[in-house]
């Protein structure tokens, strides 16, 4: 399953990634709003929205494309490794 995370931290993207691969998915992390943004996120089967690490217009971008293309969207506040286990462990359920 493909996953695309939007916001945390940089420091943690290997962890992020190495966390989605034990979990069986392949992970690719945006950390910030940047040009070309939702082309960027391309078409996951599930985004995940740290909202404490991403701007409003961010986090707003990738909820109407979640909503556009019927993909399921997770926002979750805190941005750490053990959140990113958590929401990925509800996605396998989907």
């Amino acid at each position: 399953m493909c996953v695309t995370l939007i916001g945390g931290m940089d420091r943690l993207e290997k962890e992020y990634v190495a966390a989605a691969a034990d979990a069986g998915h392949s992970l690719r992390c945006i950390t910030k709003n940047e040009r070309n943004f939702v082309q960027k996120i391309g078409h996951p089967d599930a985004l995940i929205v740290f909202t404490n690490k991403i701007s409003h217009e961010a986090k707003r971008k990738a909820v109407q494309l979640g909503r556009s293309k019927k993909i399921p969207v997770q926002l979750v506040h805190s941005c750490g490794v053990s959140s990113l286990r958590d929401c990925l462990s509800k996605t396998q359920g989907n």
